[in-house]
């Protein structure tokens, strides 16, 4: 049994498929060693927390990210923990 964030959705890398639509306000990433897809508010873009791990995706993947969509390098328990922190704000 898990928690689930409210304002995200997951679903794994290798059954996504690119024909799944973000909905308008949204951005998908893919984050851990699996590289499960998340699909998070635009919102969290502005959070600082956020843009700095906007700057270690660049640093690490630079423009060419290798799912063809934004990586995010960190683990995904990392991850989640992290956009907790958003949800109750």
């Amino acid at each position: 049994m898990g928690f689930r964030l409210p304002a995200i959705r997951r679903t794994s890398f290798r059954s996504a498929s690119k024909d799944v639509e973000v909905p308008k306000g949204y951005l998908a990433v893919y984050v851990g060693e699996k590289m499960n897809r998340f699909v998070i508010p635009i919102s969290y873009l502005n959070q600082p927390s956020f843009q700095e791990l906007l700057n270690q995706a660049e640093e690490e993947f630079g423009y060419n990210h290798p799912t063809g969509g934004l990586t995010i390098p960190c683990s995904e328990d990392a991850f989640l923990d992290l956009i907790s922190h958003f949800n109750r704000l």
